[in-house]
């Protein structure tokens, strides 16, 4: 927040306020002062000097109707000259008494102008008006004022002038007066204006302090930090304001620490799931993303963040924001390469507002790789079990049909077709028992039965077991070890595991052919091998033989009584007792069945 410039701030916008009220207010008094002041004293001036014309009107009148027949008596120019020095003339520069025919009879000052001819213009109005007549002038740079007051007769309505009297007055007296008043008044409101501002500054203060304090505590809060309290200086509206500053406060505080909570949970959320998040904006551009979105995605925070979702997720060219938006169901997306299935489901949900408007969207994605790999074994395993139970069926149906329409009479031919019905019987029932066990492997629902054994002698009996028994031409040969390896094994399936290895050995051996059994010790494992010499498997085949119903050549599989199971189960026991199992094989060459299993040496005193 930048500071307030010194003629921005309200500090100094109140107290010029306050003090420009103030000197318009003295200004008008001021002036209302000042001209009635200048009036009344003009009109006192005035007032004076016609009280004294009207003492010697009279006396003026008289003499201009006196009659003068005794020479001995003063001439009228004589009389009148005395009743003028005779009038007061603090005031006045010039008095003169003229006829009604502009003829000076007599004057104060200028005894020369005395019967010369006065030609006034406010004489004039004065005898042709029969009323008082004034002016004021400047002479000689001082003002005068002039009167004109007409000399009558008589007293009546009949009367008629007979002459004038002509009073030249200095009013300057009065202007310097009114001079000296307005300076007494400048300095007055100067003095006024000064203590004016001292005290506007002062109330100033009252009012810009509470708000300065609220705006370091609008500061300190646009920081972060809500422990300060705005100071309270009286129950004012300001101090009401302070108060509901200070309560605003503490609720943003409350408000601020829920905030905080809450981000922090949504972030716990956000970082912890396993889930992907997106959120956008209202255009669908990228405003949130968690972790696990940026992996499934394989981007950067940075290159995401900004950009629209539809060409984040790479829909861009099928679908718009738009569609997004009404999108009831969800998408997948398959990222797949030639070397790792990798597919996703996006599921969008939109941000709204209760007037309907829209906020943003959000979008949830899920890793379905395994789902769908699941799925898809799924379907497989129904339509491999579905096939090869089918095939029996149908063969059982055909001779058991053959044997219903009669068959079974011929001595040559019943016995034939019962013995193909037996033996697709037994292949049922052996298919059914790989499930089985498959089956009880999947949930878990089975316990071994272990007892430590020596291994050298249980492989050996196994492989005698098959040896005496083989009906081809398949020689034996053995690499076991004199030193004697204990295992703890359950040795009825560690039994059903070798042995299906050892016959799908029997089965892909030519005649002439040979096998090898042996093992070697590597840390605290045995590993098991079980090599022929068969057609081989192709490399890019070796790692799915474990698959359930896999084969390489089905058709030479199936003939051969394969229920594709075997190696299955025998990984799954394997695994169940804490060893790996694995194939190494080249074609045309032979194909070697390597598993381990964990050993105990034969210590004195360990298997007494």
């Amino acid at each position: 927040m930048h500071k307030v410039s010194f003629f921005k701030s309200i500090h100094v916008k109140i107290v010029l306020i306050y003090v420009l009220l103030i000197i318009i207010a003295l200004q008008i008094i001021g002036i209302y002062f000042s001209s009635k002041l200048e009036e009344s004293l003009k009109l006192n001036f005035k007032d004076s000097i016609t009280q004294r014309i009207d003492l010697v009107q009279y006396s003026i009148r008289e003499e201009l109707l006196k009659d003068r027949g005794d020479e001995t008596s003063p001439s009228l120019e004589q009389s009148l000259g005395v009743i003028l020095l005779e009038f007061p003339n603090e005031d006045i520069s010039e008095i003169l008494i003229i006829n009604d025919r502009n003829k000076v009879l007599a004057s104060l000052e200028n005894q020369s102008i005395v019967g010369s001819r006065f030609d006034n213009d406010t004489v004039t109005k004065a005898i042709s008006a029969e009323d008082y007549s004034e002016s004021i002038r400047l002479e000689s740079g001082n003002r005068v004022w002039v009167l004109a007051a007409p000399i009558m007769d008589n007293v009546g309505p009949n009367s008629e002038v007979i002459g004038a009297i002509y009073i030249k007055a200095d009013i300057e007296s009065v202007f310097e007066q009114m001079k000296d008043i307005n300076q007494i008044f400048a300095i007055g409101t100067a003095m006024s204006l000064a203590i004016t501002i001292v005290l506007g500054i002062l109330f100033a203060k009252t009012i810009t302090k509470p708000i300065l304090d609220m705006r370091r505590q609008a500061q300190a809060m646009s920081r972060g930090n809500y422990s300060r309290k705005v100071r309270v200086y009286g129950d004012d509206e300001i101090g009401q304001l302070a108060l509901a500053f200070n309560h605003l406060t503490n609720r943003l505080q409350e408000a601020q620490s829920t905030t905080e909570a809450e981000r922090r949970k949504l972030a716990s959320v956000l970082s912890n799931m396993t889930d992907g998040v997106i959120a956008t904006d209202r255009k669908g551009k990228v405003i949130l993303i968690n972790d696990p979105a940026l992996t499934f995605l394989d981007v950067t925070r940075e290159t995401t963040l900004s950009r629209p979702i539809a060409s984040v997720l790479g829909l861009d060219q099928e679908y718009s924001f738009e569609d997004l938006i009404h999108m009831k169901e969800s998408i997948n997306l398959d990222y797949s390469t030639q070397d790792k299935p990798f597919i996703l489901r996006a599921n969008f949900s939109v941000i709204q507002k209760e007037t309907g408007f829209v906020n943003g969207l959000i979008t949830v994605i899920h890793d379905i790789t395994e789902q769908e790999k699941i799925e898809m074994e799924r379907r497989e395993f129904v339509a491999n079990v579905s096939h090869e139970l089918r095939t029996p069926l149908t063969t059982m149906r055909s001779y058991l049909e053959a044997l219903a329409d009669g068959a079974w009479r011929d001595e040559n031919i019943a016995p034939t077709f019962l013995n193909v019905t037996q033996t697709e019987t037994e292949r049922m029932i052996r298919l059914v028992n790989d499930l089985l066990n498959l089956s009880k492997m999947d949930s878990r629902d089975y316990k071994l039965n272990k007892e430590f054994v020596e291994f050298n002698k249980f492989f050996n009996r196994i492989i005698d077991r098959f040896e005496m028994s083989k009906s081809q031409n398949v020689k034996f040969t053995r690499y076991i070890p004199d030193t004697s390896y204990f295992v703890e094994v359950d040795t009825d399936k560690l039994t059903q595991v070798i042995d299906n290895i050892i016959s799908n050995a029997l089965k892909y051996s030519p005649d002439g052919g040979n096998i090898r059994f042996g093992f070697t010790v590597q840390e605290n494992m045995l590993k098991v091998m079980v090599s022929d010499d068969g057609m081989g498997i192709p490399k890019e085949n070796v790692t799915k033989i474990f698959d359930r119903f896999y084969r390489v050549d089905r058709a030479r599989s199936r003939a051969m009584g394969g229920t594709g199971l075997g190696l299955a189960i025998a990984k799954e026991m394997i695994e169940a007792h804490g060893g790996k199992i694995w194939a190494e094989s080249e074609e045309g060459v032979g194909t070697t069945i390597f598993f381990t299993m964990p050993f105990e040496l034969d210590e004195a005193g360990d298997w007494e």
